[in-house]
């Protein structure tokens, strides 16, 4: 047998391109992706694979899939392909998805989340489930289909998409990713949302009593909240009519100061708005760069040993009702460091919007790659922590930028199988990444190595 070596410089994402493979994840897009387009030298799936790999070693652009993928022909052995297409065909069989091909898929998402994800086997007789909704603008071009003005924070005037996510908070892996129009925010999507996360992780009565909805203001109106807590769910959310909120306030005549933040005061309100369920409703102001107070009204149907767990703080037996206040505050307030960071990480690491597309199934399609990838990036840091437990700080950004950038040499058999990884041990993170993921490999005949290269 002739065995050749060839040097790589994203040796590492080879051996997660390895895992892959082992845990079948490229074959649920092969069994139910069907794009119509001819194949010339390259299949459709073929080339969607080699932007799925773009993703996966940093590329912001399609344009870097020659010199990130086309390039670098170990990296592209170890995700079953032999050769890598050019980007102007990746980018047209991207061009030729439509409607279809965006719900297969979401149907390929579900199913690998539903083989692989923490969330779906989560036990909810044990702890609750907590899912996070929000959207977030993805500028573009003007021409591009369904871009539009809309808001995009810290760009007036703007123009772009929306990307509505929902987040298994307590996993970090994406439920739901799902692309709108430049005008659709929350209030208009939050229902879809959670309906297309009900169907991924097989939500029934029973365990919508044990889940809990975070979401910001967006959809905090009487008809979202009356429809979550019809549906069993509970929630921590805040109120958006803002005259709902100056009646509710109006009458608060002590409230009592954020010990950690300043200018931020807390109080129950006194005579809460009527849901279809008991709710517990808090008043928060918080005087803005021009001195004057903003209140909000947060609403929950969470007890109190619920709000200290979401706070995360220790609850004791009869807290004051200050203590109470202060846990239902920063419960709140973690929503900015769950799906906010979420997407700031997908944003970040990802480049998810650095990919545009004027087809907006296209664009789709590039969104659910990220997705794919994004979750694929969680398994592969959550098993490497449990013999590495450093790696769960990690997020997509530095897996991306640091972990799988580790150079090496890949050693291939006549017929392209990897026989031999050896990664550069000057790396920083190199014999962490092989002590991390090599257990997940010990089934294979794969050796991996340290060598000064």
């Amino acid at each position: 047998m002739t065995k050749y070596t060839t040097f790589s410089s994203r040796c590492s994402l080879a051996v997660v391109g390895l895992l892959m493979r082992q845990m079948g994840i490229w074959d649920v897009v092969v069994k139910w992706v069907h794009i119509k387009q001819k194949t010339v030298r390259h299949a459709p799936l073929e080339k969607l694979l080699d932007a799925f790999i773009n993703i996966l070693a940093g590329g912001q652009g399609l344009n870097e899939v020659n010199t990130r993928v086309r390039s670098d022909r170990a990296l592209q052995r170890a995700f079953g392909r032999a050769r890598c297409a050019d980007q102007s065909q990746v980018s047209r069989t991207l061009d030729c998805c439509v409607e279809d091909n965006v719900l297969q898929m979401r149907q390929v998402n579900k199913e690998n989340y539903q083989a692989h994800g923490g969330g779906y086997r989560h036990d909810y007789e044990k702890q609750w489930q907590l899912l996070d909704v929000d959207t977030s603008g993805m500028p573009a071009g003007r021409q591009g289909e369904k871009v539009t003005r809309g808001y995009f924070s810290g760009k007036k005037g703007r123009r772009g998409r929306q990307l509505g996510r929902v987040l298994a908070t307590l996993y970090e892996e994406v439920i739901v990713d799902r692309l709108y129009s430049g005008k659709i925010q929350l209030e208009k999507s939050f229902q879809e949302l959670v309906e297309m996360a009900e169907d991924v992780l097989e939500l029934g009565p029973s365990r919508r009593e044990r889940t809990i909805l975070r979401f910001d203001a967006s959809a905090g109106t009487d008809k979202h909240i009356n429809w979550a807590l019809g549906r069993g769910y509970h929630l921590l959310t805040k109120v958006k009519n803002w005259k709902r909120v100056d009646k509710l306030t109006q009458s608060i005549e002590q409230w009592q100061d954020d010990p950690k933040i300043p200018e931020r005061q807390f109080a129950w309100v006194p005579e809460p708005h009527n849901y279809v369920r008991p709710t517990r409703q808090l008043a928060v102001r918080r005087k803005d760069s021009k001195g004057i107070w903003k209140v909000r009204v947060l609403v929950t149907t969470l007890d109190d040993a619920t709000l200290f767990w979401l706070a995360r703080q220790p609850f004791r037996k009869e807290p004051s009702p200050e203590d109470i206040m202060y846990a239902l505050t920063y419960a709140y307030d973690l929503r900015g460091g769950a799906v906010e960071t979420s997407i700031k990480d997908s944003k970040q690491g990802l480049g998810i919007t650095k990919r545009n597309k004027r087809n907006f199934h296209a664009q789709e399609m590039l969104v659910l790659l990220a997705q794919l990838a994004r979750n694929l990036i969680t398994w592969t840091r959550t098993e490497m922590a449990r013999h590495v437990p450093s790696w769960q700080a990690f997020g997509s950004l530095r897996m991306v930028r640091d972990l799988f950038q580790i150079s090496g040499e890949i050693e291939l058999d006549d017929h392209g199988r990897i026989l031999q990884v050896t990664l550069n041990r000057k790396h920083i993170y190199a014999a962490k990444f092989l002590a991390g993921i090599a257990p997940a490999l010990s089934s294979n005949d794969l050796r991996l190595n340290l060598r000064q290269i």
